[in-house]
């Protein structure tokens, strides 16, 4: 894990990687298939230390503009984030599975929008640079639960 937060040292810059960036950090790196709200992150961060929520959006708000996290939106009021995996230039977003029962959130790994996006560059003669698709419905355990269907 430290050597993963050596590697994000070099993002910061003219900033300074101060003990609640690491912090905050770190709690992403330990939860990497977790989509995490500010919120959650100030829960997770009282078990290790005090830190502010108003530190908290800061941070987040800055490993955002680093290229460090995704912020994601899901429709629920509040907004997530999600380390970006496959590197620091990663660009390009991944799909979602957002069960509507308990909120799970799933992701879809693979890029299920590649030939569609070639069509409607050539048709439009557009540039996409990124999309963003969810998909809402119930989860395997939900779904399970369910008498509608």
């Amino acid at each position: 894990m430290k050597k993963k937060i050596s590697e994000m040292e070099s993002q910061f810059k003219q900033y300074r990687l101060t003990p609640q960036r690491r912090l905050v950090l770190e709690i992403f790196l330990e939860n990497r298939e977790k989509h995490l709200s500010a919120e959650e992150i100030y829960q997770l961060s009282r078990q290790k230390e005090e830190i502010g929520l108003a530190t908290i959006y800061r941070t987040l708000d800055l490993l955002e503009e680093l290229g460090l996290l995704s912020k994601i939106n899901f429709g629920d009021g509040r907004s997530r984030y999600e380390l970006i995996q496959d590197g620091l230039n990663d660009t390009h977003n991944h799909h979602h599975l957002i069960c509507l029962n308990c909120g799970r959130i799933q992701e879809v790994e693979e890029d299920l929008l590649n030939k569609l996006e070639e069509i409607v560059e050539r048709k439009h003669h557009f540039s996409i640079v990124n999309h963003n698709l969810q998909f809402y419905g119930y989860c395997n355990r939900c779904n399970n639960g369910r008498k509608d269907l």
